[in-house]
């Protein structure tokens, strides 16, 4: 095995390896939400209905949770710096791909293999980065990448949204490509491999245990993406698929146990900080993708802002998440234990949500939002990193890598959860606020009458005849009634992610987690 020494590097080549490292962690997240923007645009130059453009989405979506935990076997098989190299250019062929598409399905096919190639930039840029920094600054290393993972996310909508209005949706695949050429050259030039020593014959491979790892994570994640738009258990394909997704876990984690050369080293969760570390990503990501999800969902359907406006107001937050990853990284490297670092980003991320519960109303502007995000992207930078370094901060060897991909597939995971309950929640519960609504105007209400004789009073000075101004004024009340129950809706999702914050808050800290650090020595992932 190749010593610490040959792998941790000093100076200008340990810059160039962090931006590159970064760069394509930043390539990937961006790619998860900037398509978000561009759907209508897809569905109308492809010809395409809104479900089936949803699925250039939930394509990506599954090739990165399928190929996130097989990355480790997959760098011992190839070796780091050609799996890497290699996965660059899978993503930089597969967007050029996305954008020649000629119908949806083809861009959907190149979706999945985009997202096979950006899961591995994900995981693999992360124990990159921790290689090429000695262990003492390990703690910098995990919040530099952190800056890509955090930051990627609201950078999408925005970027997304500026291609969108002044080019056309192919080019939000289309910048890709000259980042990736160059992303792939530098990887060449300056990412070092361990040595893994001999490399299993194709008779070896598990490969029952991939594929039991592909039914379970594949069949698991579309029962997220589509749950909600097919009525969950009302429909047959999600029963069907979410009967797959329990037999596939319960399969692979048989073969794992049983496996001599399994493809996911699943012993390795019986280091108590990673499976701490594990459950803690799942929160993470919950919240990350939640509330990035939720925010730019509540301003344009509910305050009627253009996906640019939403997508840039996101931006300050993630400035801020940016600044805290160095500070929160020194903190860890001076000794601060990370469980009161985490227990601090819950309590601030509480206080964002509490915050928003606060100011929502229908003249909420964006001024409101400015202070209470920038509070979000605080509490986000205090739990990355300690989350991270908490997870791994006792693994040897290969286990480094087996830990980082554990944690990266839970924090995808605990994000499509997050979505996918926050999607059913908002659908559900807002019709029942509208019903509860309803039930309080009544006709022979004398401030209901006052308000709609007002309405259509306003009506007829403005040229409608006395059928039409009724008919306008019952119209506008009904509108009235929907947006406020769209308003409660909101309110009830941001208190419900505070609460459910806080409530980690004493968990996190009777934690006592294992002494030990990391030795980077014979790192393998």
């Amino acid at each position: 095995m190749l010593q610490q020494e040959s792998l941790v590097e000093y100076g200008f080549n340990r810059v160039i390896i962090t931006i590159t490292a970064v760069m394509c962690a930043l390539l990937e997240i961006i790619d998860t939400t900037i398509v978000n923007v561009a759907l209508n645009e897809m569905k109308g130059n492809l010809g395409a209905t809104l479900n089936d453009v949803s699925w250039v989405i939930t394509a990506y979506a599954i090739a990165n949770v399928i190929i996130v935990p097989l990355t480790s076997w997959l760098s011992q098989q190839f070796g780091r710096k050609n799996y890497f190299a290699v996965s660059i250019i899978i993503f930089t062929v597969s967007s050029f791909l996305c954008g020649n598409a000629t119908n949806i399905w083809e861009l959907v096919f190149f979706r999945f293999i985009q997202g096979l190639g950006g899961g591995a930039l994900l995981v693999t840029s992360q124990t990159i980065i921790t290689e090429v920094y000695p262990p003492e600054k390990r703690g910098m290393a995990q919040a530099l990448y952190g800056m890509g993972v955090i930051v990627g996310p609201t950078l999408g909508p925005p970027l997304g949204g500026y291609i969108v209005d002044n080019f056309s949706w192919p080019y939000i695949f289309y910048i890709n490509i000259p980042i990736g050429v160059i992303a792939t050259l530098l990887t060449l030039s300056y990412v070092k491999s361990p040595n893994y020593g001999g490399k299993k014959s194709l008779s070896d491979v598990d490969w029952l245990g991939i594929l039991f790892l592909i039914l379970a994570v594949g069949s698991l994640q579309f029962v997220l993406e589509k749950g909600q738009e097919h009525d969950w258990f009302e429909d047959i394909w999600i029963i069907t698929f979410a009967v797959v997704a329990v037999l596939g876990v319960y399969l692979f984690i048989w073969r794992e146990l049983v496996a001599k050369d399994p493809a996911v080293e699943l012993r390795v969760l019986k280091d108590r900080n990673l499976a701490i570390g594990t459950v803690l990503s799942f929160i993470l990501g919950f919240g990350l993708y939640g509330s990035t999800f939720v925010i730019p969902l509540f301003t344009q359907n509910a305050l009627g802002w253009t996906a640019l406006q939403s997508g840039l107001m996101l931006v300050p937050s993630s400035v801020a998440t940016g600044l805290m990853m160095p500070i929160v990284g020194k903190a860890i490297q001076n000794g601060i234990s990370q469980k009161y670092l985490i227990a601090l980003g819950f309590s601030i991320f509480f206080g964002f949500s509490l915050w928003a519960y606060t100011i929502i109303t229908p003249f909420t502007g964006e001024g409101d939002f400015f202070w209470m995000l920038m509070l979000r992207g605080v509490g986000l930078g205090f739990l990355f990193v300690p989350t991270t370094t908490l997870a791994l901060s006792s693994l040897k060897g290969k286990e480094i890598g087996q830990g980082a991909a554990f944690t990266g597939m839970v924090r995808q995971l605990g994000g499509s959860f997050g979505i996918a309950l926050i999607s059913t929640y908002i659908s559900r519960r807002s019709v029942q606020h509208r019903a509860d609504l309803a039930n309080h105007i009544s006709p022979y209400d004398l401030d209901v009458q006052e308000r709609l004789a007002g309405m259509k009073a306003n009506f007829l000075t403005n040229g409608a005849g006395a059928d039409q101004a009724s008919m306008q004024a019952n119209k506008l009340m009904d509108l009235m009634v929907t947006k406020q129950s769209m308003l409660l809706t909101y309110m009830d999702v941001f208190l419900g992610i505070g609460i459910f914050f806080l409530v980690c808050v004493p968990f996190v800290l009777i934690l006592k987690p294992a002494k030990n650090k990391v030795d980077m020595s014979n790192v393998g992932h």
